[in-house]
């Protein structure tokens, strides 16, 4: 007996069992309905640790080799022995119950001692009760081999359980086959700009006559237009659209969420786009690095046929990665300079495809040959060029319309029509103006968001001949993000802006207190050099802009109509946000008629 075994108290009976180390814990079966980061067919997740109970620490960008693969199968001479046991009881169960013979493989986690056993299933109950079963008897130690002698007691064991198995059946997973499937898809997925970028690739191809079924976070559009609100980005939304006679065309928000629990609802699809990878739901489902993150939303990538394409962010390296596993073809966008970054001019020089931005020229680039699609003042979204992730998600919409068909004309038109509006685009750098004052409403809920809202921010405070408006941010995001998320959204409110508050979102702490999420929130907003003190905490997102417009604290330099922009991290009360600002007589502005007014620095660029 070593000295780390110990006897534990089972919470179920009271009972008092000893436990050697090696203790296998089971963590959860999930049965996911379509390809997911373990294979892209449905599959059982079955998760187990072995050992005592520990803690993920670690970087969220670790070095090469501290890298977990989730999706890579580990060589079975790796598997600890009790994970051998539990395989060896699934592929016993598999072939007695006509569940298949092959397919059964084991996956790290980053999660200490946390294993997966995945496998193919056909039939949901007999799938559920053959890892309850497996684990069962792996727990047991009850050897799985045929040949091997178990006594009475174990042997009245596993037949009871091949018996609770032959009872159940259940049914089959819930996806579309590509035989099933009449209409095409683009699947759409990122940290941040996904909502924007799959509005984008709507509005061109809906101009263009096509018949568009849209999923969202905001919920499911028929040819823009709202016919489901919810948060619709997961296999049930893709369900919606792709059952409907109307839509020719499907353009499918893909969340990490739906792809983690249930996978992806659907065979495979013909253009899929992966804006970028930023520190966004980590700690949640056991996703606590960005490859990781990265590899679970390159699912909708993997996916995609091999005459279709895959459009990528050259600028992010672990987007970028993702080319090298893909079956499709890869155009790559990118905003860097001499026309993108270093990973897609070696693309263009072997004859790809890649988008970008050429000077102030938005450009589709194959090979060497270059076609204009539009300029950026002619592209009301960028804000003149202000809004850099704006740009970033206009290339990459434009690649995602492409692939579908559209022509670089129909991209064009798509392009210029887009307003960013409270209604195309709701909580998506939403600008009014309130006398001298400008409030930006923008759905920003991570550390990436908060630096994209602000460059823009920046820009309109910035005005001409060298006067500047100081700026608020008013900041909050949901309690299940991790702590140094929440703080370097603080810290860089704190350093980027004169004022800063703090709307609480209460539907949305998801097990964090209100003290945690402020005072995380206030941690950073000292890491970025202001005072937590000055720091107001208002608990709404309408009492906080209403108090901040009125300027509340001096906020407004002594006046409340004094030139201020003030930045609102929308999530919870938009509707109720863009009637305060209505009932107040702010007005929406219109950045396509309004661009050098809202931005007078802009009128000494010259037109091209």
């Amino acid at each position: 007996m070593r000295g780390d075994d110990r006897w534990v108290t089972d919470r179920r009976t009271g009972m008092r069992r000893w436990y050697p180390a090696a203790h296998v814990r089971l963590i959860e079966v999930r049965l996911l309905d379509g390809p997911n980061v373990y294979r892209l067919e449905p599959a059982v997740k079955l998760e187990v640790a072995i050992g005592r109970r520990r803690t993920w620490y670690g970087q969220r960008e670790p070095g090469r080799h501290a890298v977990v693969r989730l999706g890579a199968r580990v060589p079975a001479g790796q598997w600890p022995p009790p994970l051998a046991l539990l395989a060896a009881w699934v592929r016993r169960f598999r072939v007695d119950h006509d569940e298949g013979r092959a397919g059964t493989a084991v996956h790290r986690s980053s999660d200490p001692g946390h294993w997966i056993l995945s496998y193919p299933w056909t039939r949901s109950e007999r799938a559920r009760t053959i890892s309850e079963a497996a684990f069962h008897l792996a727990e047991r130690d009850i050897p799985a081999a045929r040949s091997a002698t178990l006594t009475p007691g174990q042997q009245r064991t596993v037949t009871r359980w091949n018996e609770r198995i032959a009872e159940v059946g259940g049914s089959g997973p819930a996806w579309l086959r590509d035989e099933d499937r009449r209409v095409p898809i683009v699947s759409i997925s990122g940290t941040n700009g996904k909502s924007t970028t799959t509005r984008l690739v709507t509005h061109i191809l809906v101009l263009a006559g096509r018949h568009v079924g849209t999923t969202t976070s905001d919920g499911v559009l028929i040819d823009e237009r709202l016919v489901d609100p919810g948060d619709w980005t997961g296999p049930g939304g893709a369900g919606q659209v792709l059952g409907r006679s109307d839509v020719d065309v499907a353009v499918l928000e893909t969340a990490r969420g739906g792809i983690v629990l249930r996978g992806v609802g659907y065979e495979s699809n013909e253009a899929s786009v992966l804006t970028n990878v930023t520190s966004d739901h980590l700690d949640l489902q056991g996703i606590h690095t960005l490859p990781e993150l990265a590899e679970v939303k390159s699912t909708i990538c993997r996916i995609t046929r091999p005459d279709g394409w895959v459009v990528l962010n050259g600028d992010d390296r672990y987007v970028a990665a993702i080319a090298r596993r893909v079956r499709a073809n890869v155009a790559f966008f990118s905003l860097g300079p001499r026309g993108g970054s270093a990973i897609v001019r070696g693309h263009l020089a072997k004859g790809g495809r890649a988008y970008v931005l050429d000077g102030e020229q938005l450009v589709e680039a194959e090979g060497r040959k270059r076609t204009e699609i539009a300029a950026l003042r002619d592209v009301p979204i960028t804000i003149g060029g202000l809004a850099r992730h704006n740009i970033a998600n206009v290339l990459a919409a434009s690649g995602a319309a492409r692939a579908l068909g559209a022509s670089i004309a129909q991209v064009a038109h798509g392009l210029s029509d887009f307003r960013p509006s409270s209604d195309r685009s709701p909580g998506r750098l939403n600008i009014f103006r309130l006398g001298q004052r400008v409030v930006i409403v923008d759905f920003a809920h991570n550390e990436a968001g908060t630096e994209a809202v602000l460059d823009v921010a920046e820009g309109i405070a910035g005005g001409a001949a060298g006067r500047a408006s100081p700026i608020t941010m008013i900041i909050g995001t949901a309690g299940d993000r991790p702590d140094d998320t929440l703080r370097g959204i603080g810290r860089i409110a704190a350093r980027r802006a004169q004022r800063v508050a703090i709307k609480e979102t209460l539907r949305y702490l998801r097990g964090r207190s209100r003290q945690s999420l402020v005072g995380e929130l206030l941690a950073g907003v000292r890491e970025g050099g202001q005072v937590p003190a000055g720091v107001p905490v208002y608990g709404s997102e309408t009492e906080a802009l209403r108090f901040e417009l009125a300027g509340a604290a001096g906020a407004g330099n002594g006046r409340p109509d004094s030139p201020r922009v003030i930045v609102l991290m929308c999530h919870e009360e938009r509707d109720e946000v863009f009637e305060l600002l209505q009932r107040l007589g702010a007005r929406p502005v219109d950045v396509a008629t309004e661009l050098t007014e809202l931005v007078p620095r802009l009128q000494e660029r010259p037109a091209r």
